[in-house]
C-alpha cells in the first residue's frame, strides 16, 4: 500500500471539531502560555506560580506552587456542576452483568474508599498496589488513593506473583488492593492466590483489601485480610478531599527495562492531569454531553490510566469499561457492546484489529456500528492495512482515525493527528501535538529532514513527563538523557517521509512490543535460565502479523538434561508462571551454542535475522560464525505455541 495515500477531514467533522489548525499557532508563539492556558481546564484550589522550572533539568516541576485535588477533578467538580446524574461508567462483566454508575454515585463510592483506606492507617505518601481485573472498584480504588494523595502502583492483573511480589517491594507499598478472581474467556481466574504467594515476601504489607467478584473460594487471613464490603461499604459516603502540590506524586507505574528490572515510573499530580486532559479533549474530539466513549486497554498498563481513569473521566466522559476478552461468549462481542451503548468513539491496539481481521469481515457487518464517529490506535505501530480495514470496516469508511505515539514514560499522547484538522495516512501518526517538541536524529543527535530515518526524540519539556525513577534517580539520567544530555530518546526508531509525516518503525532497544505490553527480553531470559534445565537463553522480539512482536527463545541445555516433545511447552508454563503469560514465547529452540562475539556478547541482531527468516547479517565477529547456521537449520524444525 503506498504511504503517500491522504485522508483529509470532512467538512463537516471540522465544523464540529474541538481542535483547530490555530492550537499549532498559539503553541508555537508561545509555548508557556499554550501549557498555561490548558491547565485552566483543571481546578486548583491554589493557583500555580510558574509555569516549568526546567534548571534543574532533565528533572521537571510544572505549575510550580499551584495545589489542587485530582480525584475532585475527575469526580467532585461535575457533580458541583450539576452533572451528577451523568452515567460516567457503563460496565459490562464478561458473563454478561450490567452496571451504570453515575458521577453522583462514583462521588459517593469514592469517598468511602478513601474513608476505608484512612482506617487501614493509609496516609499521604504511603503506596498503595492494586491488583485488580476491569472492575468499577479498580476506578474506585485510584481515584480513592488520589483523593487522599497515596500513591498508586497498579500492577496488570495478568502478571504473575514474582512479577507482582517485586513491585511491591520496589514501591514499599503498604496496603495491596485485589478481587478474588477475574472473569477470563468464560472461566474464573483467581487473583486472590498470587497476591498470597507475593505479599508473603513483602514484609512492608500490613493489609490487602479484597473485592467479591468471581465468587471463588479464597484463603483468607483474618490478620491481614479485609472483604471491600465489609469495610468500604459501611464507610461514610461524605469525604473532604485535601489538596495536594502539583508535583505530589500520584503513581508509579512499572515498565519493562533492559536490565530485566521493572522501572517505576513517577508520575505527579498537576502536569499529568494538565495534559491528559488536553490531550483526551482534542486527539478524541470529546463531546461529553453526547459521547460515549470506549477505551479497551487494561488499567495495568499507562493507557488505561490516561485514557480510561484520569484524562476521560477529568473531561465528564461517559464511558464503556469491559472485563472479559473481545471472543466471549462470541467473537462479536465487542460490536455486540458498541452496538447496545451507541459508542461514539473506540480507542484500541493494532493487535485486536488484526485479530478482528482475521475473524472475517461478516462480525462486524453483523451489528449496527453507525454511532462510532471516531477511532483511535494505541500500543504500537499500526500496519497501512490494518488502518484501512479499521477505517472502512469498522468507521464505515467515514471516522477519522486517531493514530497515536505515547509511552508510560511520557505519560500521555505526543504524537497523532488532530481530527478535523489532520489529513491523515493510513499508518502514520502523523505529527507531534501542539505543545510537543519531537525530532528524528542520526546518531549524533542531528536532527534528520523530510525523508530521512532515525531516532525519535523529544526536544523539550512536556507536562506530563515523567519525574523519575522511583528511588533511583540516576537510572533515570542513564536511561533517557545519557545518549544525548539534551535530548530525550525514546528508545523507538522513526523515519519521516517527504511531507514529513512520522512513520514509527518499533523499538531499537531490547524492550519487546507484545500486543502493546512491554517486555523486557532480559526479564524473559531470566525466567528461562531460573529454569533447571536451562544453562543459557537468548529472547528476541520477532515480527508477528497479529501481535505485532513475539517472542523468540533461543536455549542451552545443562548438561545431562533432554530435549524432549514437552520441554517447549514446560518452559512455556515456566515463563508464564514468572511473568505472565503475556510473556511466553512464541517458538523455543534449543542450541548447542548462542552467538556470541569474542568478547562475549550475545548478538541478538542476528537472532532476529534468523527469527524472521531474514537474510543473515555480518557475522564475520563472531568467535564462531558456523554456529548460526545451525541456529537457522534449527529454528525451520521449531514447533510454535499453539
Amino acid at each position: 500500500m503506498r504511504e503517500d495515500r491522504s485522508f483529509p477531514p470532512s467538512a463537516a467533522f471540522a465544523a464540529q471539531a474541538n481542535a483547530t489548525g490555530q492550537l499549532y499557532e498559539d503553541a508555537q508563539a508561545d509555548p508557556k502560555r499554550f501549557w498555561s492556558d490548558q491547565a485552566a481546564r483543571l481546578d486548583w484550589q491554589t493557583p500555580f506560580t510558574e509555569i516549568v522550572d526546567w534548571t534543574d533539568a532533565p528533572f521537571a516541576k510544572w505549575f510550580v506552587g499551584g495545589r489542587l485535588n485530582v480525584a475532585y477533578n475527575c469526580v467532585d467538580r461535575h457533580v458541583e456542576s450539576g452533572h451528577g446524574d451523568q452515567v460516567a461508567l457503563i460496565f459490562e462483566g464478561e458473563p454478561g452483568d450490567r452496571r451504570d454508575i453515575t458521577y453522583a454515585q462514583l462521588q459517593r463510592e469514592v469517598s468511602q474508599a478513601a474513608n476505608a483506606l484512612t482506617e487501614l492507617g493509609v496516609v499521604a505518601g504511603d503506596r498503595v498496589a492494586i491488583y485488580m481485573p476491569m472492575i468499577p472498584e479498580a476506578v474506585v480504588a485510584m481515584l480513592a488513593c488520589a483523593r487522599i494523595g497515596a500513591p498508586h502502583s497498579v500492577v496488570f492483573a495478568g502478571f504473575a506473583a514474582h512479577a507482582l511480589e517485586s513491585r511491591i517491594n520496589d514501591a514499599q507499598a503498604s496496603v495491596v488492593i485485589t478481587a478474588d478472581g477475574q472473569h477470563r474467556r468464560g472461566s474464573v481466574m483467581p487473583l486472590k492466590p498470587a497476591v498470597d504467594e507475593a505479599v508473603a515476601k513483602c514484609p512492608s504489607v500490613k493489609s490487602v483489601l479484597v473485592v467479591r467478584r468471581a465468587g471463588n473460594d479464597v484463603a483468607f487471613d483474618a490478620e491481614r485480610d479485609v472483604w471491600w464490603d465489609d469495610i468500604v461499604t459501611r464507610q461514610p459516603d461524605i469525604h473532604t478531599p485535601e489538596s495536594f502540590d502539583a508535583e505530589h506524586p500520584l503513581f508509579i507505574l512499572y515498565t519493562s527495562g533492559t536490565t530485566g528490572n521493572p522501572k517505576g515510573i513517577l508520575h505527579t499530580c498537576g502536569g499529568y492531569l494538565t495534559q491528559t486532559s488536553y490531550t483526551h479533549n482534542v486527539v478524541f474530539d470529546l463531546k461529553p454531553d453526547t459521547d460515549v466513549y470506549w477505551c479497551t486497554a487494561d488499567i495495568g498498563w499507562i493507557t488505561g490510566h490516561s485514557y480510561i481513569v484520569y484524562g476521560p473521566l477529568a473531561n465528564r466522559v461517559t464511558q464503556v469499561i469491559y472485563e472479559g476478552t473481545p471472543d466471549t461468549p462470541t467473537q462479536d462481542r465487542w460490536w455486540d457492546i458498541i452496538e447496545r451503548h451507541k459508542v461514539t468513539i473506540l480507542y484500541t491496539a493494532p493487535t485486536a484489529i488484526r485479530t478482528f481481521m482475521k475473524w472475517g469481515d461478516h462480525l462486524p457487518a453483523g451489528k449496527d456500528l453507525t454511532s462510532l464517529r471516531l477511532l483511535g490506535s494505541v500500543g504500537e505501530p499500526i500496519n497501512p492495512e490494518a488502518w484501512m480495514w479499521y477505517r472502512d470496516v469498522i468507521g464505515g469508511g467515514t471516522c477519522p482515525i486517531v493514530d497515536t505515539w505515547w509511552q508510560t514514560e511520557t505519560g500521555a499522547i505526543m504524537i497523532a493527528p488532530l481530527p478535523g484538522v489532520t489529513a491523515c495516512k493510513p499508518g502514520s501518526a502523523m505529527g507531534a501535538l501542539p505543545g510537543i517538541g519531537a525530532a528524528v536524529v542520526d546518531d549524533h543527535g542531528t536532527q534528520l529532514g523530510n525523508g530521512h530515518g532515525g531516532y525519535l526524540v523529544l526536544t523539550q519539556p512536556w507536562p506530563s513527563m515523567l519525574r523519575g525513577i522511583w528511588g533511583d534517580p540516576q537510572r533515570y539520567v542513564d536511561t533517557y538523557w545519557s545518549r544525548w544530555s539534551h535530548l530525550y530518546f525514546a528508545g523507538d526508531g522513526a523515519k519521516l517521509d517527504d511531507d514529513g509525516a512520522i512513520w514509527l518503525m518499533g523499538r531499537v532497544d531490547d524492550v519487546m512490543n507484545i500486543s502493546g505490553h512491554r517486555i523486557s527480553t532480559t526479564e524473559v531470559e531470566s525466567a528461562l535460565v531460573a529454569h533447571p534445565m536451562i544453562a543459557e537463553a537468548a529472547v528476541v522480539g520477532a515480527n508477528d502479523d497479529t501481535t505485532g512482536q513475539a517472542i523468540v527463545a533461543f536455549v542451552i541445555l545443562r548438561a545431562g538434561a533432554e530435549d524432549g516433545d514437552g520441554l517447549a511447552q514446560a518452559l512455556r508454563a515456566h515463563v508464564a508462571h514468572e511473568i505472565g503469560p503475556i510473556a511466553k514465547p512464541r517458538q523455543i529452540l534449543v542450541v548447542p551454542e548462542l552467538p556470541k562475539t569474542r568478547s562475549g556478547k550475545i548478538m541478538r541482531r542476528l537472532l532476529r535475522d534468523v527469527a524472521e527468516n531474514r537474510a543473515m547479517g555480518d557475522a564475520t565477529t563472531l568467535a564462531d560464525p558456523t554456529v548460526m547456521n545451525l541456529i537457522a537449520s534449527g529454528l525451520a524444525h521449531a514447533t510454535p505455541e499453539d
